[in-house]
């Protein structure tokens, strides 16, 4: 099984935030320490994909507020990684017929996080890692044969994208029901090797 369905090794796409970095947790952790006094959304009440706009129906000011965390110099170079997801990702890259690439959305605002999110894999991943970083805001544009990702649903220019959408399970979707055949990988310690095989084998 090769990207597309035709012949050579299986290619995986990664993403970065929420499946291999702890975007989630740094923003929380980040807001509290410096909007003391305001609200915030603890992980167990997030929903919905953009954190943004979840903070923004709180109070409409909160939206800019907690971008302002993400957007900060140092952020994404800080984020810790997701639990069992390095492991995974360096027995991944040396599976016999399998090709990884992290693929990754950049901010519309950019200043700090391209560079970061470069530096990040090179710190935790090697440098020879950074050969196969993808940053995109459109992801159906990218041929591959599976997509691990946080975001509950990916749309771009292509309508019928080439990689399966395996969702990653994260704080801001655990709740969303999944209709059959669509698959979820609940953490770096489910079975991500059943769901590499079952492909193989398609």
């Amino acid at each position: 099984m090769g990207a597309g369905g035709g012949a050579g090794p299986l290619r995986v796409l990664l993403d970065m935030d929420g499946v291999l970095a702890d975007f989630e947790g740094a923003v929380l952790r980040d807001f509290a320490r410096r909007f003391p006094a305001e609200p915030r959304v603890e992980l167990a009440a997030r929903r919905g994909f953009s954190v943004r706009e979840q903070y923004r129906s709180l109070r409409d000011d909160l939206g800019d507020k907690v971008a302002s965390v993400y957007e900060s110099p140092g952020f994404f170079l800080g984020l810790d990684p997701i639990p069992g997801a390095l492991e995974a990702v360096q027995e991944m890259i040396h599976m016999k017929d399998t090709e990884v690439f992290i693929c990754t959305s950049p901010l519309r605002k950019y200043e700090h996080c391209v560079l970061e999110k470069y530096q990040w894999v090179e710190k935790h991943l090697g440098p020879e890692f950074v050969e196969r970083m993808i940053l995109t805001r459109d992801k159906t544009v990218v041929s591959a044969d599976l997509l691990f990702d946080d975001k509950d649903t990916i749309t771009g220019v292509e309508p019928s994208p080439r990689w399966e959408h395996v969702l990653f399970t994260c704080c801001h979707n655990r709740h969303i029901p999944l209709p059959a055949p669509r698959r979820r990988l609940l953490s770096w310690h489910d079975d991500w090797k059943g769901i590499l095989d079952s492909k193989r084998r398609q």
